[in-house]
């Protein structure tokens, strides 16, 4: 009798646990209901109106303290600087799900499948977040917008009804910032896909970025990206590195084949991460990529820079950023950060003033990222489950860059920190500085100074000083 007390206490657990784990498709606290087609009614985010800028003493957390979209800035339009994006995956397809802990995010259009229906809702509820956001741009991947079928042919044509709808309800101002191919995830990428060790997979990889190159071509995307979270290894002691570069190089020139073909003028980008999901990934950095692009002569490539594959890298967000910049490979920014104290992609909204400074004098020294921008490749926290938080978290990222970009205009206009660094190398603005530079200066005319001046004077660095500027523009 007790076992059969007990079993009848775990079932009814059990009811009570998948009842509730039922996310409600449309709860009339928020406004929205079904038709009797199923189709969701009415708003989507029915308790949040258009943000607007409202200054920084406004203590509205759904209004723009710092980013003031028409507002000029060193000749430009702030919106023109930044050129916000909005990233589909995490925004509408990201649910709190990690490897110690089960979702947490049920949204309330959301009805438990991966439908083209629930796709098509999806995608209706990303315009209407667009749209109070303010923002013209999104990103997507080619599998978060729509689902697999059965086979290749369906799900291309699984892709080409959700893309069809996005086309209606992007209208004239609103177009992609950037689409890419969904490369990681599905099982038959498990050994990368443009250096799969299987042929069949290459050929796979090859046909689904065609079709994700023409879609995105179709809905006006400025920009296609390349992220090869699959493309490194796990051991040396099973990978032909050489044979496997080789194969990648040839998959890219493909794509620029195609881009050409198709008659597709966006951009072709490559997003450099050290590792995770593989050990260690080939674009491991911007200077490794960059290196990659040069040897294989693949140079109509640009980086997408992401902040936090940066810091995994070892580097700071500012120095790939400088590195693609000088190089001029500098094409998009993935604007995030991750967790000083993690190992790992955490794809928080970068929050940290300074830091988004340091990004802003790149973007400045750039002239600007058009045709890329700043997608915010960034999601809520698993334990933020609200649907505003998904307002505030974009709202606080626009308005840490929009200060970002005040404070590198400030610091730009007052000259000091450049006067500090065009001091420190004012020894080489001589007749002999200028002979090293343009490559006429030999050795045995360098050793003819040396002997003439003696042990040379070195002058302070005065980082102290540069730091104190920096710090002064915050």
């Amino acid at each position: 009798m007790a076992g059969r007390i007990l079993l009848l206490v775990l079932f009814m657990n059990a009811v009570f646990f998948i009842v509730n784990a039922v996310p409600e498709t449309c709860p009339a606290d928020l406004g929205g209901k079904c038709g009797e087609d199923g189709e969701w009614e009415g708003e989507f985010f029915p308790g949040v109106p258009k943000i607007k800028y409202e200054g920084p003493s406004s203590k509205n957390p759904l209004s723009y303290k710092w980013y003031n979209a028409e507002e000029v800035i060193l000749g430009k339009k702030m919106k023109d600087w930044l050129r916000f994006s909005v990233a589909f995956w995490h925004t509408f397809r990201g649910t709190g799900a990690g490897p110690f802990g089960a979702p947490t995010k049920y949204w309330p259009w959301e009805d438990g499948t991966n439908s083209i229906a629930m796709a098509k809702r999806r995608m209706r509820a990303n315009f209407e977040f667009l749209s109070k956001l303010g923002v013209d741009r999104w990103c997507f991947h080619d599998r978060d917008i729509a689902p697999d079928g059965k086979t290749l042919k369906e799900t291309n044509s699984n892709l080409d009804e959700v893309v069809a709808l996005a086309k209606e309800l992007q209208g004239d101002k609103i177009r992609p910032l950037w689409g890419t191919a969904q490369l990681f995830m599905h099982p038959r990428y498990m050994h990368g896909a443009a250096t799969s060790s299987e042929l069949g997979v290459y050929a796979y990889a090859a046909a689904q970025v065609k079709k994700a190159m023409e879609v995105t071509h179709y809905l006006g995307g400025e920009n296609y990206v390349f992220w090869g979270g699959r493309e490194g290894y796990q051991t040396l002691l099973n990978t032909d590195m050489e044979r496997e570069l080789d194969h990648m190089a040839k998959f890219l020139e493909a794509a620029a084949a195609y881009k050409k073909k198709i008659g597709f003028n966006g951009t072709l980008l490559i997003e450099p991460k050290p590792q995770e999901p593989t050990k260690h990934q080939y674009d491991w950095d911007a200077a490794t990529t960059l290196n990659f692009l040069r040897k294989y002569g693949l140079l109509e490539f640009k980086l997408n820079i992401e902040c936090n594959h940066a810091t995994l890298s070892g580097h700071s967000c500012h120095h790939d950023l400088e590195t693609a910049r000088i190089n001029g490979m500098l094409g998009n920014i993935d604007a995030n950060t991750g967790d000083p104290q993690v190992g790992w992609d955490t794809d928080q909204f970068l929050t940290d003033v300074g830091e988004a400074t340091m990004v802003m004098i790149s973007v400045i020294r750039n002239g600007g990222l058009a045709p890329g921008g700043f997608n915010f490749d960034a999601k809520l926290r698993r334990e933020s489950t609200d649907v505003e938080d998904l307002f505030i978290a974009h709202i606080s990222g626009m308005d840490t860059l929009a200060r970002g970009l005040r404070n590198a205009a400030k610091l730009i206009e007052d000259g000091s920190l450049a006067e500090l660094v065009s001091k420190r190398y004012s020894s080489f603005d001589t007749e002999l500085g200028a002979q090293i530079e343009a490559g006429k200066a030999d050795f045995e005319m360098l050793e003819k100074k040396a002997m003439e001046w003696g042990e040379p004077k070195v002058a302070s660095a005065k980082q102290e000083l540069a730091e104190m500027i920096f710090q002064s523009a915050l």
